[in-house]
């Protein structure tokens, strides 16, 4: 093999994964600048990147159709609250616990995708809206729901601790197998899900058409508006999972700050898995290593004891080097070739 052959390979691999080489790079910042930096923080990363991670699976879908979810954050906040009221109501029935969050989660995301794939709006616009509704009903209701149903508090949706299956749910939450959180092995097991549906499905394949020309894939017989509100559902099915976690982990739910800039954060995962934000680029298996990536990077800041005023700002700063990379450096490769011709 010719060295240009070898600059070639490398070249590629680096393009197609390059994530893995950040989140290295990022945790070695890490292990370097943390005291506390043991094997079980290190498998903890996986605990606190698991509710954000799947939440980030789902945008990440949503980003390869060339849309996205300013509403992820809130819809999170309602799912939870209301799984919780659902808990308390059943006696503490698991099952049902489960199923209404999945099931609310895709109406709510079913909610964005018809405005969003059927009626056409921007999705910037309609999950802008939804965001604004969906916490507002998650605050309003808290206050006006019985007591009882919320646990008893005034302003949070909180689990009623006798109940039969609080232990289990939080355990499960809580819970570890040999070393690494259960939650982290949910986070990993819907990321294989995903990366099977993107690579080795018709849908997946779907998706990439819709994100890479919508035009192109109207032409090529894929029903655009159907992806697009599929995409939303999924969305919805993946922040219910999460929201499902989150009261396993926690035990309740505040209305005013359960998700608060989750979407963002979710956002920030997915572009530093290396998927495009203008669609139908990026590997699914990126959203994990960003998720890892993003979590990471607020242990570093933590480690560094720096003002906590400024964390979202380091944050932003990052996001945006990272997006600049994804839309200069295609551009500076087009010009460097060009001149070498």
């Amino acid at each position: 093999m010719n060295n240009k052959s070898k600059t070639n390979m490398i070249g590629k691999i680096w393009r197609g994964y390059s994530f893995i080489f950040v989140f290295f790079i990022i945790f070695l910042v890490y292990a370097l600048t943390s005291s506390g930096f043991t094997w079980s923080a290190t498998m903890n990363i996986f605990r606190h990147s698991a509710v954000i991670g799947i939440v980030a699976l789902g945008m990440g879908l949503v980003c390869l159709t060339g849309e996205i979810d300013l509403s992820a954050g809130s819809t999170l906040a309602f799912v939870s609250g209301f799984s919780v009221v659902i808990f308390n109501m059943t006696n503490g029935n698991i099952a049902a616990t489960l199923i209404f969050s999945l099931v609310m989660g895709a109406l709510l995301g079913l909610i964005n995708g018809i405005l969003v794939g059927v009626v056409k709006m921007p999705s910037f616009i309609v999950t802008l809206a939804t965001m604004l509704i969906y916490r507002s009903f998650a605050q309003y209701f808290c206050q006006h729901i019985s007591k009882k149903l919320i646990g008893g508090g005034s302003s949070v949706y909180k689990m009623t601790s006798g109940l039969a299956g609080y232990d289990s749910m939080y355990g499960f939450g809580n819970g570890k197998l040999a070393t690494l959180p259960i939650v982290g092995i949910v986070l990993i097991l819907f990321t294989v899900l995903f990366v099977y549906i993107t690579n080795d499905t018709k849908f997946g394949k779907k998706i990439y058409a819709v994100g890479s020309s919508e035009k192109g894939a109207f032409m090529s017989g894929i029903n655009v508006r159907l992806m697009k509100m599929m995409s939303f559902v999924i969305m919805g099915v993946m922040i219910g999972a999460a929201a499902f976690l989150w009261i396993c982990m926690n035990g309740s739910s505040d209305p005013a700050t359960t998700g608060n800039s989750y979407e963002m954060y979710a956002i920030a995962a997915v572009v530093l898995g290396g998927i495009a934000m203008s669609g139908g680029k990026g590997k699914m298996i990126g959203v994990l290593f960003g998720s890892l990536s993003y979590t990471v990077i607020d242990k570093i800041i933590i480690a560094l004891k720096m003002d906590s005023l400024i964390n979202n700002a380091i944050k932003g700063i990052i996001l945006i080097l990272v997006i600049l990379i994804q839309v200069a450096g295609p551009q500076i490769k087009e010009k460097f070739m060009t001149s070498k011709e």
